[in-house]
């Protein structure tokens, strides 16, 4: 378990999403085509008996992130089951996952770039579930068999960096290390922008002072 500070923390970093996706992602926000399909969560897939989402996430402020990650059509890959029994972790690895992927694809979309690579969007998808993941099971003590196969939530190569995808960047970073920013808020340029064209045209002035 995490302690009260830590709690705070999250609780800010979690607000710092989800004000993210109400200013800059929702209002420009193209579902894909496709949608995606996932995999059963523990609870479904082995019976595991883990915390469940009616019984631990639906009680935190992390349900937000699950309520995001459902209105991302294309990019939300939850368990074929998705009931209230599913497992809560399961449930929120698949939502960062799902905000991970439909932010890169949106801010390239805004930024006139080239759309991600299937490559780049897989390692940002597991990254960012893997990173939430254990952060909620550290806070609320719901460790799940599935956290041992997200993959590594260490740093890579393939990453968006803050100067190239502003926002896709700064959720990768702060959930790399998530206490980092204890005590103290997190301060950005972001926080001046109050669109996507802003940060287009933020990005384009530094491009062309370079």
């Amino acid at each position: 378990m995490t302690t009260a500070i830590d709690d705070v923390t999250l609780h800010q970093l979690l607000g710092r999403i989800i004000y993210f996706h109400i200013l800059f992602i929702d209002p420009v926000f193209i579902p894909a085509q496709e949608r995606g399909r996932g995999e059963a969560c523990c609870n479904h897939r082995s019976n595991a008996h883990q915390s469940s989402v009616y019984g631990l996430l639906a009680t935190t402020a992390w349900t937000a992130l699950d309520e995001i990650a459902a209105s991302l059509s294309g990019h939300h890959t939850p368990c074929p089951h998705r009931d209230g029994n599913c497992c809560a972790t399961c449930r929120v690895a698949t939502a960062g996952a799902a905000i991970a992927d439909a932010w890169i694809v949106t801010e390239h979309r805004a930024y006139q770039c080239q759309p991600p690579g299937d490559h780049v969007r897989q390692v940002c998808r597991s990254v960012a579930a893997a990173r939430l993941a254990h952060a909620f099971a550290a806070q609320h003590a719901a460790a799940c068999p599935a956290l041992a196969s997200l993959g590594p939530a260490t740093d890579s190569p393939r990453l968006p960096s803050r100067e190239n995808l502003p926002l896709t960047g700064e959720l990768l970073a702060l959930w790399q290390d998530r206490l980092s920013s204890a005590h103290s808020p997190v301060v950005s340029w972001l926080n001046h922008c109050t669109a996507l064209d802003d940060l287009h045209r933020v990005l384009e002035t530094r491009r062309n002072n370079q």
